[in-house]
């Protein structure tokens, strides 16, 4: 009897392995990552890299061993703890083409063509949105002190008034971020009002602005 159970056994062990394998891969993929210094419009390294995602949390494990552990906070989709704590934001940009992920000192594009951009092995080069984000922006003034602004960028909404707060500079928020608007540089500036974190930082121009 124990000798015909081990082939048995043996079988059974395998097909657990097999399907605990299969259940591994399955959430996991091949896809290219660009990694840009904040603030900068030019990559820094790119190559290939592998994307995960169990229960929310995200993993990028870039060629070179470098590893980043996303972790899911809060109830708004797209916003996480990096793996030193610091916070992080899924951006949209990419389209169906990858994802964004914005860190306190980079930003990481995930590309789910896992191929090299050109036989050369040039960097990629995002969308210009993407690149330079400039969220979708309407801004009416209401009166001296007040102007009623829309942001909208992917997942990001911001919808609200920007008061003034000294000489040229307005100010708002809500229940995530922060706005900051410079009409003299014609810079607008939006943070994590809890942990200080640039989401965007972009010149929202004269032409755009009407009568401002």
């Amino acid at each position: 009897m124990m000798n015909l159970s081990k082939p048995v056994l043996t079988m059974t062990l395998a097909i657990a392995a097999l399907s605990v394998a299969v259940s591994a891969k399955a959430d996991t993929v091949q896809a290219r990552c660009a990694i840009y210094p904040k603030g900068e419009d030019r990559a820094k390294s790119s190559g290939p890299c592998t994307f995960s995602q169990r229960q929310g949390v995200v993993g990028i494990q870039l060629q070179s061993g470098k590893r980043y552990d996303l972790v899911p906070v809060g109830q708004n989709p797209g916003n996480y703890r990096d793996q030193n704590g610091r916070a992080a934001y899924r951006q949209a940009g990419l389209g169906d083409l990858g994802q964004i992920y914005r860190l306190a000192t980079e930003s990481i594009y995930v590309y789910w063509d896992a191929a090299p951009a050109n036989q050369q092995g040039a960097q990629p080069t995002p969308p210009t949105t993407a690149k330079s984000p400039a969220p979708l922006t309407y801004m009416t003034p209401q009166g001296s002190n007040m102007i009623m602004t829309q942001i909208t960028e992917g997942e990001f909404r911001f919808r609200g008034p920007l008061r003034r707060t000294s000489g040229n500079k307005f100010s708002g928020e809500d229940g995530q971020v922060r706005v900051m608007y410079d009409k003299d540089t014609s810079r607008v500036v939006v943070i994590n009002k809890v942990t200080g974190t640039e989401f965007y930082n972009y010149f929202f121009s004269t032409a755009d602005e009407g009568k401002l």
